[in-house]
């Protein structure tokens, strides 16, 4: 199969245009996994190969609490996340690493794996998080509380096996969190002074761990998420629900285990794509032209990727199974066919990212980070190199800004140049 990396040029620049046009709309949003949080970032002139050792270290920060989010940058300062004793803390920095304030704003989750898991949402000078007790809050730019109120007591939820790692969803002037629970799935915020806006029907009493997916089709602005059994979406305007899937139905067989999602869906004229860890299917499902009901296109049983997301190149989605087999291996998914490429070993499972037309790889265990070519016929690593400072699991998904790496471990994070 000749391979021909001219699709993955064309696609990064359609993403580029469109997070222009969203930031002259709606202003300056930077959030989890960057522009509408494809785990595709906007970048040029980027290293193709690294210096034994890995890139040019160029900063390291300890003492941003424990956590497994990612930190998210503006033009002038970088927001983390972390566990500080008991309480979820907000770490703002400047630019080359230098701390400027820290605010706490919530109570941490203390149980299975208690590091903090939220990656901030930054729009247009607020930062908008939630604490692992269910607290959503808006900082402002000064590290100063704007208001505060715990939806998860407002919707009768509560943290479920791993606590809370949603990052909260911008939308117009709402931002927007799923608390499940017995009164609602979603629940939109004004962003000003956290009055309610809407309240979308309650679809099941268990939350998840989703960063749901902002999408416009059919002259229309929907959410798009995944609740214990449901796959659904709801018109971001209003709240109402437009359509819902029975994951478990499609799913078939011998009921899962868990009912654990973590992946944040995937989106490309007019096709979704849904996939999570714990054998969970991978779907391709397809939007009716008004969007209101969606019929399954593809179906894919060994790639089941759990908290690393994926990304979508050309016609190729990338990414890392879980208990699928062959398990902990790295894969590659025709994203037309549903077929997959190929399985690979490289360590153990983890998160993808891409930028400038390469695959950025950090495996969960051991901390390996890898440059590779987004290649439909192998695993093509470039090169690769060691994290070894921090403690705990390599949860954090990277970010590349500016050209510059981002990796974050436990209480550290550490600077590359890739430019």
């Amino acid at each position: 199969m000749k391979t021909n990396f001219r699709p993955f040029r064309k696609y990064q620049l359609s993403f580029f245009v469109l997070f222009l046009i969203v930031n002259a709309v709606t202003g300056q949003l930077y959030e989890w996994r960057g522009p509408g949080r494809t785990g595709i970032y906007n970048e040029a002139g980027l290293l193709k190969k690294w210096p034994d050792g890995g890139p040019n270290l160029l900063w390291e920060a300890e003492g941003m609490g424990y956590g497994f989010s990612s930190p998210t940058l503006t033009d002038d300062a970088i927001y983390v996340t972390g566990r500080k004793d008991t309480n979820d803390v907000l770490v703002a920095l400047t630019p080359d690493g230098k701390k400027k304030w820290e605010v706490i704003y919530g109570k941490a989750w203390m149980k299975n794996h208690d590091g903090t898991r939220c990656t901030p949402t930054f729009y247009n000078g607020n930062i908008f998080l939630i604490s692992g007790s269910g607290d959503i809050v808006c900082v402002g730019s000064n590290g100063k509380i704007k208001w505060s109120k715990n939806h998860y007591d407002l919707y009768e939820s509560k943290p479920i096996m791993f606590g809370i790692s949603e990052s909260p969803l911008v939308v117009d002037n709402m931002v927007i969190a799923s608390p499940g629970g017995k009164k609602a799935s979603l629940v939109a915020f004004n962003i000003s002074d956290g009055k309610i806006v809407w309240e979308a029907d309650p679809i099941e009493t268990i939350p998840q761990y989703v960063n749901p997916k902002l999408i416009e089709y059919a002259g229309k602005k929907m959410i798009i998420t995944v609740m214990g059994t449901n796959i659904f979406a709801v018109n971001a305007r209003d709240g109402k629900i437009l359509w819902k899937v029975d994951y478990v139905s499609i799913n078939a067989g011998p009921e899962r285990g868990y009912k654990n999602h973590a992946g944040t869906p995937t989106f490309r004229d007019g096709n979704i794509f849904i996939a999570n860890g714990y054998n969970w299917v991978a779907l391709k499902l397809k939007l009716s032209q008004d969007g209101n009901s969606v019929t399954k296109v593809w179906e894919n049983r060994n790639f089941d990727p759990q908290l690393g997301g994926v990304v979508l190149l050309g016609d190729y989605i990338f990414g890392s199974t879980h208990q699928a087999q062959p398990n902990d291996s790295w894969g590659c998914v025709d994203w037309n066919t549903g077929k997959t490429l190929w399985t690979a070993k490289w360590y153990s499972r983890g998160s993808i990212v891409s930028a400038d037309g390469m695959l950025y790889l950090y495996e969960e265990k051991s901390g390996h980070v890898a440059m590779a070519h987004p290649n439909p016929e192998k695993l093509d690593v470039v090169s690769e190199f060691q994290i070894t400072k921090g403690e705990g699991p390599f949860w954090a998904h990277p970010v590349i800004r500016n050209g510059k790496l981002y990796i974050r471990h436990g209480d550290w994070l550490i600077v590359y140049l890739v430019k």
